[in-house]
């Protein structure tokens, strides 16, 4: 018990190196460029000024969205989707995995609930005792089931999901924003030291390596950047695009895709004015999503069951989710 215990805490300090790594880094790159490049070797004040607002105005914002990434709490599945103590004693004192499926299909009804696992059950967790909202995935890492979680990043140390996807998003477009300037703003003074028109000194080889390392960086982030916007336009995250989510109707790789602009804004919002900001803009609470229009409303359990979930059989407000529920989801399914 002490040896796991003490596993697991290695296995937190260990997964914070990645993380230390890219700071260091970035913190190198902020020397290199304010003092060894602007301070050191322009000798141009106004283009040495403006080098420095624009460069501090991208830092800010890559610091910004990578701190967002890395320390916003993964959003877990509510209260709502846990077995309650009679459902769960019920679960566990029955012995045929039949019976345990029909019980967790009798509860499902109560909830929105539109995937399946591959074998057509409801899929639940054993670790944290939940039926799983669509989209939601247990991470290993973590230990929580995460909302619309789309893998774990060993960069940002945290899960990437419904919490902070936007976030992520930001972090790898200003990060790309900022190899960029720096690449553009260095290259003139990397020819000058290349060429030997700048005597050698301690600020050439920060240069040298600065547009080495940018362009390093951009090129990495620009594939990854690029097929994250190519997930947000087909409304599917990284574990959905290597295995589509099933349904009762079996598996649909686009069964979350409702079009190019209420995709983007079921991650970004509906102001525009706010997409670019690390502030959560995200529609919904990540329990239930809009599906692609279908053909009846028989096939689809979010209307099926929605009188289950709008009041429990007892009258209480135990099926208050449908309150939280964005208005697009409902009509989407009318449509």
């Amino acid at each position: 018990m002490a040896l796991s215990r003490g596993l697991r805490c290695c296995q937190r300090v260990f997964s914070w190196i990645p993380v230390l790594i890219i700071t260091a880094v970035v913190l190198w790159s902020y020397y290199a460029y304010v003092f060894e490049l602007c301070l050191f070797t322009i000798t141009n004040t106004l283009e040495k000024v403006a080098y420095l607002l624009v460069f501090h105005a991208c830092f800010a914002m890559f610091s910004w969205t990578y701190w967002k990434s890395i320390f916003t709490p993964v959003a877990a599945p509510c209260k709502k989707f846990q077995l309650s103590y009679s459902d769960k004693q019920r679960y566990e004192m029955e012995e045929r995995p039949d019976a345990q499926k029909q019980i967790l299909v009798e509860i499902a009804k109560k909830l929105p609930i539109s995937t399946r696992a591959q074998s057509g059950a409801i899929r639940f967790c054993d670790r944290c005792q939940v039926l799983k909202p669509d989209r939601c995935h247990h991470c290993s890492v973590c230990e929580t089931c995460v909302l619309k979680m789309d893998h774990h990043c060993p960069w940002v140390n945290n899960c990437v999901g419904f919490s902070n996807y936007k976030f992520f998003l930001l972090f790898l477009a200003y990060s790309m924003l900022y190899c960029v300037f720096i690449a553009t703003t260095v290259f003139r003074y990397f020819l000058k030291f290349w060429t030997g028109d700048l005597p050698n000194g301690p600020a050439k080889f920060h240069v040298l390596f600065l547009m080495f390392v940018a362009l390093m960086f951009f090129i990495s982030l620009m594939f990854l950047f690029s097929y994250h916007c190519w997930l947000v336009a087909k409304n599917r995250s990284t574990l959905e695009a290597f295995s589509a989510p099933v349904f009762i109707g079996g598996p649909d790789k686009n069964g979350f895709n409702v079009g190019i602009k209420r995709n983007l804004q079921q991650v970004f919002g509906e102001d525009v004015r706010q997409w670019f900001i690390p502030i959560f803009t995200s529609q919904g609470n990540g329990h239930y999503f809009p599906l692609k229009s279908q053909s009846s409303e028989s096939q689809n359990p979010l209307l099926a069951n929605e009188d289950l979930w709008e009041e429990s059989d007892d009258g209480s407000e135990e099926g208050s989710l449908v309150e939280d529920l964005d208005p697009s989801v409902i009509i989407n399914m009318e449509e």
